[in-house]
């Protein structure tokens, strides 16, 4: 009984070497006969489909149609997937013998960036998709000219907090990147816009702002603030709308050049002005052209008439009357 369960366990150990080795060789006889691409989240916007996968495994010069299946390699095919900006995860195998089997998820984009140059999309895991006009998805837009060291994934846990918070998620629409200290919101709410600073302690920061909305914009009214900051520590600061900004007249140098205002100049002391106008008086009488002496003045010293024209030489001059002396 003993020598019975050492020789049936050398033969089922037998068996089963034997049957690998018949299922390897027969697997090496076998060819890739179909290709089935499944898309895990094919519903919304679809950047992946079949035909993209297997043209983008054709890209890298990978063929599977009727090619033995010992040579082709699956990691190598998951490897080549994943560089494409476009899928997220990737998984292949073979099933049902010579059926190959590739399993991908699309990315799923959070934000899109509107850089100086460019527009793309950035999944959680920051991974960018540059964005085309045949394939777009509602995500909170991000606009500004970031840097190496300030890059748009810098922005990742700020957006990942806001879409979680359903009340926050409808406040938000857009983020606008002046510089790392200045990222200011654009609210759902017009009239208005957020500066949070910078990303740290936004939870804090979105605290004082419900805080000043429950307390302050009742009051105020909604259109009273243009910009309320809650970028600082125990402080919001709000900037009103209607602020009165000093008119500054700044000198122009070519003002030197335009032609004088003929109703803005100067004009003598005995002279009206040029657009002055003037009503005439008809019961006045004209001036008298010579002067009248004032009392107590000598009548002698008076202007003279002038005199008289001299007569013909044929006529005799006739003596002039010497002056009388007046009392």
């Amino acid at each position: 009984m003993k020598y019975a369960r050492y020789i049936l366990l050398i033969a089922l150990l037998a068996l089963l070497i034997g049957g690998s080795y018949w299922a390897r060789n027969k697997s090496r006889d076998e060819v890739c006969t179909e290709v089935k691409v499944e898309i895990e989240n094919a519903e919304g916007a679809n950047f992946v489909t079949a035909t993209y996968v297997i043209e983008e495994l054709e890209r890298k010069h990978i063929f599977v149609n009727n090619k033995p299946v010992w040579q082709i390699n699956v990691e190598e095919i998951e490897k080549v997937l994943l560089q494409s900006q476009y899928i997220e995860t990737a998984e292949c195998m073979f099933v049902n013998g010579g059926t190959l089997k590739i399993k991908v998820s699309q990315i799923v984009p959070v934000m899109r960036v509107f850089d100086s140059t460019q527009s793309y999309y950035v999944n959680k895991q920051g991974k960018r998709m540059t964005a085309s006009a045949s394939c777009n998805t509602d995500v909170p837009i991000v606009q500004g000219s970031f840097t190496n060291s300030f890059t748009p994934q810098r922005m990742l846990p700020l957006i990942q907090y806001v879409e979680q918070d359903p009340a926050l998620k409808a406040l938000v629409t857009m983020y606008c990147i002046n510089d790392t200290n200045n990222i200011i919101i654009i609210p759902s709410i017009k009239g208005h816009v957020i500066n949070i600073g910078n990303c740290s302690n936004y939870e804090s920061k979105f605290k004082k702002l419900q805080l000043f909305y429950n307390k302050v914009m009742p009051v105020k009214g909604w259109m009273y603030y243009d910009t309320i900051s809650v970028k600082w520590d125990h402080q919001i600061v709000a900037t009103r709308r209607d602020k009165l900004v000093p008119v500054v007249k700044v000198y122009n140098p070519e003002e030197d050049e335009l032609p004088d205002d003929i109703g803005t100049m100067q004009v003598s002391d005995n002279k009206a002005p040029a657009n002055t106008t003037t009503t005439e008086n008809t019961n006045a009488k004209p001036p008298s052209s010579t002067p009248t002496a004032t009392a107590g003045e000598n009548k002698g010293d008076a202007k003279k008439p002038p005199e008289q024209s001299s007569p013909p030489p044929n006529k005799k001059k006739e003596d002039k009357p010497k002056d009388k002396k007046t009392t």
